[in-house]
């Protein structure tokens, strides 16, 4: 039966990829790199990318956006050790904005509530860019990140715009504070701006409780 109640207009939906400050969460997945990259974009002043000093891949300092590359400081610790005390460290120290990290191996329970306390400590937002299964149940969130396929057919605002940007699909798979989801999104790589847009025959699904 329809009633007044439902055609009363919805409340817009909070922004799906805020990251709540003072916590830490993880992205994994082939395209943990992208999500980081939007989040700095997202989060002014200073920004610590910490990997380890034998990571052949790094990101290309010259090819960021304009701005980013003037605020953010790669530290690169030889030992996983090391890496874990860069992060807490710099997750202490208030004047960051946010800390990346990229941990090779699993992130124990306890390791996970080390960091969780440096991030409250120093009001600092924190993200491990981790292997695929090797999260901590102390993260506040975790996200699996992946790019969309070319081939893929989308509908929405954004179609249009596609050839000139990128398709990613990142999920909410863990979420301590609230429910879980997935999204696809048209996202250029320049700015913190992107549109929703949803695959054809899909449609919207209310998120899945927290677990």
């Amino acid at each position: 039966m329809t009633t007044l109640h439902n055609l009363a207009p919805r409340p817009a939906l909070a922004d799906p990829f805020a990251l709540t400050r003072a916590r830490v969460h993880e992205a994994e997945g082939p395209g943990r790199r992208s999500f980081a990259l939007f989040q700095i974009l997202r989060h002014p002043g200073a920004v610590l990318w910490v990997l380890p000093a034998h990571e052949p891949q790094r990101p290309m300092l010259r090819g960021l956006p304009a701005g980013l590359s003037e605020r953010l400081l790669l530290l690169t610790p030889r030992s996983e050790t090391d890496l874990l005390w860069c992060v807490e460290e710099a997750l202490r120290a208030a004047p960051v904005a946010l800390v990346i990290a990229e941990p090779q191996q699993l992130l124990s329970l306890t390791a996970g509530r080390r960091l969780q306390l440096a991030a409250e400590t120093g009001r600092t937002t924190g993200l491990m860019l981790i292997r695929e299964g090797q999260g901590s149940s102390a993260t506040e969130t975790r996200w699996r990140c992946d790019p969309v396929s070319a081939h893929v057919p989308v509908s929405g605002p954004a179609t249009h715009a596609a050839a000139d940007s990128t398709l990613h699909r990142w999920a909410l798979s863990k979420n301590k504070k609230g429910t879980l989801g997935h999204w696809v999104l048209n996202w250029h790589g320049a700015s913190a701006a992107f549109d929703l847009v949803s695959e054809t025959g899909e449609r919207r699904q209310p998120a899945e409780p927290a677990r």
